[in-house]
């Protein structure tokens, strides 16, 4: 009787150690390590995207002006403050013109007495074509004279000389009439240059804009070239944005945009592509565009914010389109995980175009029909056991 109530116990207790072996294995297959990992598929899909292209960029001004003086000197007043308005020809800031005005003024009593010279060296021409006239004449009356025997040879010598010197004198009285008026003209020309030099030193807006720098005050000292105060055209604002090279195939000028700028997340601008730049950036590989707001506010957005940069462009014929959360990276290579009778396998995939919506364009690799995993609650490889699900909880890896 002992006999069989032990090997009872025993037979019971290799009983439950095989059902706890039993409970702990499936335990392990169905929520452990070993179990089986959810993940949802999608098919490929043959159909036609309307891809886009984002870019980074900052806001620029196609027009700014520089306003400073062309010599050097002391700034005297400025008169605009950094957000006016201004208008072309408004003077903005002066220069002290130190002497200048001293200067013309003292040209200006040069031309003064000039003027005076001229006249004196008119009056020394008449006085001398009226000696000229007179010369002539009486040498011309001795010449006759002498032809009727009624004067001698010397004295119509006498009378020609007196001729050739009156004729001198007046030549000397002309040129000197000539160098008087090129006085006045030199003296002007300097005047004309000193006045220049002043208005020069008034500084003002060269067109309509903004002021969007004040570079110097009153009292400093400034060289030639220097800018005091910088004139934002707020017509001329738009967007130097920057795309990779890879995915720019049919950026072109006219192309509608959107533009969101980081002071306003939330209000995209619309606008579009004003041209592609002809230069690219060879050391970041991007492609340099301008792009233009539709309608600009009242109030320009800073210059050097920085804004993103969405281009829609031209819809591209059907082809097989995948969801971008598909696309894995194993080994520097691009593919998906592709099911075929319920097996996983790695398969590479050439890519083309985007769209908003993260569709993504196959080139090779994929057929339309064909089912891939989207998502997997943990990393999944060719042998992995998967579970399909309609959505998986948390977040995916």
């Amino acid at each position: 009787m002992k006999l069989i109530l032990s090997n009872w116990r025993k037979v019971s207790l290799i009983a439950i150690l095989i059902l706890l072996v039993a409970v702990f294995g499936y335990v392990i297959m169905r929520s452990g390590p070993l179990a089986p990992i959810p993940i949802t598929v999608a098919s490929v899909e043959n159909k036609a995207i309307t891809p886009s292209l984002f870019g980074i960029g900052s806001v620029d001004a196609q027009y700014i002006y520089l306003i400073g003086p062309t010599v050097a000197g002391r700034i005297k007043h400025v008169y605009v403050q950094v957000g006016d308005r201004v208008k072309a020809g408004q003077l903005v800031a002066e220069i002290d013109p130190v002497d200048l005005d001293s200067r013309v003024a003292s040209q200006e009593a040069a031309i003064k007495r000039a003027l005076s010279a001229v006249q004196a060296a008119e009056a020394q021409v008449n006085d001398t074509t009226a000696r000229k006239d007179y010369a002539e004449g009486e040498a011309h009356r001795y010449e006759q004279l002498l032809q009727v025997r009624s004067t001698s040879v010397e004295t119509l010598e006498a009378k020609l000389q007196d001729q050739k010197v009156t004729e001198a004198n007046y030549a000397a009285a002309n040129a000197n009439l000539m160098a008087a008026k090129q006085d006045i003209t030199r003296i002007r020309a300097d005047r004309d240059g000193l006045i220049q030099q002043r208005n020069n030193l008034q500084l003002t807006a060269t067109a309509n804009g903004l002021v969007g720098a004040r570079n110097a005050e009153p009292g400093t000292t400034v060289v030639a070239g220097q800018a005091v105060i910088q004139i934002i055209d707020p017509a001329s604002i738009w967007i130097n944005v920057r795309f990779d090279q890879i995915r720019a195939a049919g950026l072109s000028a006219g192309l509608p945009a959107s533009v969101v700028l980081r002071s306003q997340a939330h209000h995209p601008i619309p606008s579009k592509i004003l041209r592609v730049e002809p230069l690219a950036d060879a050391v970041t590989e991007e492609t340099l565009a301008k792009v233009v707001f539709d309608h600009l506010s009242k109030t320009p957005p800073p210059i050097g914010e920085m804004a993103e940069v969405t281009v829609k462009l031209p819809a591209l014929p059907a082809s097989p389109v995948i969801p971008n959360a598909a696309l894995k990276q194993i080994n520097a290579t691009t593919g998906v995980w592709l099911i075929k009778a319920d097996k996983l396998s790695f398969v590479p995939v050439k890519i083309g175009a985007t769209d908003l919506e993260g569709h993504v364009q196959i080139l090779d690799g994929l057929k339309a029909g064909d089912r891939i995993v989207v998502y997997s609650q943990r990393e999944i490889g060719a042998h992995s056991r998967i579970k399909i699900v309609d959505h998986l909880l948390g977040n995916a890896p």
